[in-house]
């Protein structure tokens, strides 16, 4: 009884001292006219890395050159570099059709045999960087299609205010069926977690589907030893790396959201994750002791609630959990709101308990295993 309190104190603490910021973060960020008056003078490289993603730039690619982000006579101040990275498909061909059509749309391609420095997707993102004509950058990736034609105005308006990090929500397309609401689910509660950690002064992640950056900034991370580390994990090392409470920004527009297709089977959505939780090992010390607390108490709970259930603390036991349910699912609720998503409420319980299933399957690639490959 006594560890099953230990742990709930952790749970309702860490809810209250980190996840209930998502209740004062702005939709909108503040000052939002003055700043984007500033941000269109300002111009921005896109920076999308692509290996065999044939068919996704076709449907996104459009979507990411017609941004309504230009200076007072009308002309785009924005270039969207896609890094060719020795893809197989027809790639190639995809991007010298859409090239003829949109003269902002620069190719940079990889040859299969070129030497690489630098691990996986990294290497494609840093000729991307090499040839950025502008200091502000915005990265997304070939799956992505943004919300709006106001997604690189939103996304680049806290650069103009001094930030140097932009940590923007991506989604995953809504589609019938159990995965894909717990895909969903924990999507937001991964943006809920590093979300109101920056708030805190504490940024440690963004997702590389939709985030801003200056050059500066990004290169300076480059010449970290942890760079290196990894074939990708290039969204979580930078803010990781480089972050700070000064110069980091969260934004929650829904006008600058991107969204994505969720994988449709377990096997490639497990092969998806341990690629993505691979980073978190290289976190800073205490980032891995805060995530670490907060995944243990929740394991922890679970297992002891399942256990005093059948005890003679039946009662007591039910009271703690219902209040560290309540306060949990309501800010769940209120992220779920603030993110547009479709997860159903009655779900939640299911998805809690879940979550502690997912940090057992996926512990190996959490502590020290690595996913090799980016694609």
């Amino acid at each position: 009884m006594g560890l099953f309190c230990l742990f709930a104190v952790i749970q309702c603490a860490y809810a209250l001292y980190f996840f209930i910021r998502i209740f004062s973060l702005p939709t909108v960020p503040g000052n939002n006219q003055k700043i984007n008056k500033q941000a269109q003078i300002h111009p921005v490289s896109i920076i999308i890395c692509a290996k065999n993603e044939a068919a996704n730039l076709k449907k996104n690619l459009p979507c990411v050159l017609a941004q309504r982000y230009g200076n007072t006579d009308g002309k785009a101040m924005y270039e969207v570099i896609v890094v060719n990275d020795s893809s197989d498909d027809d790639t190639g061909k995809v991007l010298i059709e859409l090239g003829k059509q949109y003269d902002r749309l620069r190719i940079v391609d990889i040859a299969s045999d070129e030497v690489k420095n630098i691990p996986g997707k990294k290497y494609a993102l840093s000729r991307g960087v090499a040839i950025a004509s502008y200091d502000r950058l915005l990265l997304t990736d070939a799956d992505c299609a943004p919300e709006s034609d106001q997604w690189l105005e939103k996304m680049v308006a806290p650069l103009a205010a001094g930030k140097q990090i932009v940590c923007g929500y991506g989604g995953y397309e809504y589609r019938p069926g159990l995965l894909n609401a717990f895909v969903r689910w924990e999507t937001m509660h991964t943006f809920l977690q590093y979300s109101t950690y920056a708030m805190a002064g504490l940024p440690y992640m963004a997702v590389g589907r939709n985030m801003a950056c200056t050059k500066k900034v990004l290169l300076a991370a480059q010449q970290s030893d942890v760079w290196h580390a990894l074939p990708s994990g290039d969204d979580d090392l930078l803010v990781s790396i480089a972050g700070n409470g000064n110069n980091t920004a969260i934004v929650c527009d829904e006008q600058a959201f991107t969204y994505t297709d969720a994988k449709i089977n377990l096997a490639d959505w497990a092969r998806q994750k341990q690629r993505h939780l691979s980073t978190g090992k290289y976190y800073k010390s205490t980032i891995k002791q805060l995530l670490g607390a907060y995944g243990i108490s929740h394991a922890g709970l679970w297992f002891c609630f399942f256990v005093l259930l059948f005890s003679h603390y039946c009662a007591p036991v039910l009271m703690i959990m219902g209040l560290r349910c309540l306060i949990y699912w309501l800010i769940w609720l209120k992220t779920d709101m603030k993110l547009r998503e479709r997860n159903e409420v009655y779900l939640f319980p299911l998805f809690d308990i879940g979550w502690m299933v997912y940090n057992f399957v996926f512990f190996p690639y959490i502590t020290w295993k690595n996913k090799k490959h980016w694609k």
